[in-house]
């Protein structure tokens, strides 16, 4: 049946919206995110597509408010229950520092010692009951947090993972008792060993939970008040969505949620393209994410740490940022040297030439200085600044101190801002033994295709895809996506003492639990996908490789095999004189929705008539260039364009340097060779 269906990313500079009508054709809008409600920014770039929340089918929501509360700490109030003689485990951590090399740093854990509270109990490795649970203790310790003023409520035992019985019932008496639903069970959301991650998952689930609860419940009130009766997902940070219904239960995997939709997204484009392999490079206005997807299938990983101090042991999307964005303010720090970001203007005051106040240059001030924006065509401009304001904001805070004329300065920003993203596409590729020159880099985000080609020749990646909107492919990430849950299990045993039955029976426990949260919201789903894992090592190692499982009735000897294929393909050694150890079992279950035609994004009736538009100069490679201007959207297929030039739309800009050229294939991507 037609519907009319939104995806709507919130970014921490802009609100994306992509709206897909009945009759299959697309409406786009992108406005200032309202920092202070967010549900503000929803709200209006729903009416900037010409659309209202009575008329729309679907909304599938990514959203930043969790992400932004936890690095800002911004957080509820919450309260731990914990094993006697285990208050501390959420503090002592892992032997880390918040700098490697460095003697100092510091380290707030999200629940202070005061509201962690202890009580008799214990559970062996083995899920054996050492010390009963004393459920008096339980009750008294819950109103004494309650007394405190927490909101939320964390109940984390040891070893839950492999008998959670005593973490149950503690449960079941403070949920008795807490006035709200924010109680967090440890094992409830993560059923893995490692006490230490396990307990900070929990804590963050705990501590952001009344935080996204709010957001939601004041978004749907807007939206109904608004006459809006259908369905609200929201993107989680594995790549999948949820019902907003069950979404606060488990806040802690909407993390990364936007970052995670731009790179389904991606897969999604890379597939109706025919490629495979991508680095993807998101730069927005804030900060750069980059991730890798092989196989046309993105890399994902629970060893995210959103901050020091923080790991949260989830599946998520393995995406790397970096505080470099078009808001990223440069100068020079205290001992003279030129500094570029993570400090950003954000939307507000945001850049200079934005005119809403800003005074420091940043990232997009020195693309407009160096003519690779059309001052013209700012999005979210107030008022317009002169070009000279910002030339003299650049010459002040840089070109005078170090000796350099404002170009110079400007294109020092630039290539300083490239560094950290350079180094992030590094982290992602050849740190993981991945070769970039077997990659393309698919370039999105408001500024990403402004400096993908010089990033990719730095890094002797090949070729650049650049998406048809690349500045709302975040927002095409929430269209595109599925329907996602993940269960993992700790064993942590030889594979030779664990019986084939019962690695048979954990994954279909997994897999009943997952399909039901996915069937939850059978009306999106077309058909589903059960995908089994292993986490393995050598005995005596530490670190683990994830292993797939193509069937969930494997004998041991075939998950030895794969093990060992798996560590050789990794390391190149073969160690048969050692056995494996089976740590966690894994089980992910994708409930499949309607596939997405990207060709809907591409207006035929534009592609027609003279897509050069005039000619501008353009600072590249230390040098004034004389630049061709072309609109995008007027590109038909097979298109050629030499570099130097610059390809505009309404939603980003794409610069070819010199030594560059670009063709438009079927569905509207402009393939970037990037020549020697």
């Amino acid at each position: 049946m037609a519907r009319i269906t939104a995806g709507i990313d919130v970014g921490g500079t802009f609100t994306d919206l992509l709206l897909q009508r009945a009759d299959g054709s697309v409406a786009l809008a992108k406005v200032p995110t309202t920092s202070p409600n967010q549900a503000d920014g929803v709200l209006a770039a729903i009416e900037a597509a010409g659309a209202t929340p009575a008329g729309l089918d679907l909304i599938i929501h990514g959203t930043t408010a969790t992400t932004n509360a936890v690095l800002e700490r911004k957080l509820a109030k919450v309260g731990l229950i914990t094993t006697e003689g285990f208050r501390d485990v959420l503090e002592l951590g892992r032997r880390t520092r918040p700098h490697a090399y460095g003697m100092t740093g510091g380290f707030e854990p999200l629940v202070p010692r005061e509201w962690r509270r202890e009580v008799p109990e214990r559970m062996d490795a083995r899920g054996g009951v050492v010390t009963p649970l004393d459920e008096a203790a339980v009750a008294r310790e819950v109103h004494a947090l309650l007394a405190e003023g927490c909101e939320a409520l964390v109940v984390h035992f040891l070893h839950a993972y492999a008998n959670p019985a005593h973490e149950r019932s503690a449960g079941e008496i403070a949920r008795d008792i807490w006035p709200n639903a924010y109680v967090t069970l440890g094992h409830e959301l993560l059923s893995e060993f490692r006490e230490y991650e396990r307990g900070t998952t929990a804590a963050v689930n705990a501590a952001v939970q009344p935080v996204l609860d709010r957001y939601i419940t004041r978004l749907q009130a807007e939206l109904a008040a608004r006459g809006h009766r259908r369905d609200l997902l929201v993107m989680n940070g594995n790549g999948g969505t949820v019902s907003a219904k069950l979404v606060a239960r488990e806040a802690a995997k909407t993390v990364m949620s936007g970052p995670a939709s731009g790179v389904m997204a991606a897969a999604a484009t890379l597939v109706q393209s025919g490629l495979g392999h991508a680095i993807t490079y998101d730069m927005g206005g804030t900060s750069t994410d980059v991730a890798l997807i092989a196989g046309g299938v993105p890399e994902v990983s629970a060893e995210l740490s959103i901050a020091y101090g923080l790991p949260i042991h989830l599946p998520m999307v393995d995406v790397r940022t970096v505080g470099a964005g078009g808001g990223s303010i440069a100068g020079l720090d205290r001992a003279g040297m030129l500094r570029v970001g993570p400090e950003s203007a954000g939307s507000l005051p945001g850049p200079i030439c934005f005119g809403r106040g800003g005074t420091r240059p940043t990232i997009t001030d020195a693309n407009l200085v160096l003519g690779r924006l059309d001052p013209a065509r700012l999005l979210a401009v107030r008022d317009a600044v002169p070009m000279e304001r910002v030339r003299e904001a650049f010459a002040r805070e840089i070109g005078e101190p170090l000796g350099m004329s404002v170009e110079q300065a400007a294109e020092a920003t630039l290539r300083l801002g490239n560094v950290h993203m350079t180094g992030a596409i590094r982290l992602v590729s050849l740190s993981r033994g991945h070769d970039p020159r077997d990659f393309c880099l698919f370039a999105f985000g408001g500024a990403g295709p402004l400096h993908a080609v010089a990033l990719a020749r730095e890094i002797g990646i090949p070729m650049v895809l650049v998406p048809a909107r690349p500045g709302l492919t975040n927002a095409l990430g929430c269209l595109v996506a599925d329907l996602r849950q993940d269960a993992v299990n700790t064993l942590n045993r030889g594979l030779d003492d664990i019986a084939e039955d019962e690695i048979a029976q954990t994954l279909a426990a997994q897999r009943d639990r997952a399909l039901a949260v996915v069937l939850a919201d059978s009306g999106e789903v077309e058909r589903t996908e059960v995908l089994h894992a292993a986490d393995m090592q050598f005995r005596g190692q530490t670190h683990l490789i994830r292993v797939a499982l193509p069937r969930p009735d494997m004998a041991r000897a075939e998950i030895q095999a794969a093990f060992e294929a798996a560590y050789f393909a990794r390391f190149q050694v073969h160690l048969p004189e050692i056995r494996a150890v089976l740590v966690n079992l894994l089980t992910t279950v994708i409930g499949r929705r309607h596939a997405f035609p990207l060709s809907a994004l591409l207006d035929p009736a534009a592609r027609h008539g003279d897509a050069r538009v005039g000619e501008r100069a353009l600072y590249a490679e230390g040098a004034w260039h004389q630049a061709v201007i072309w609109q995008r959207e007027k590109l038909a297929e097979g298109a050629r364009i030499a570099g130097p030039a610059i390809i505009q739309q309404a939603d980003a800009t794409t610069v070819l340097e010199p030594r560059s050229e670009a063709v438009v294939d079927a569905i509207g991507n402009l393939r970037i060779a990037v020549l020697p």
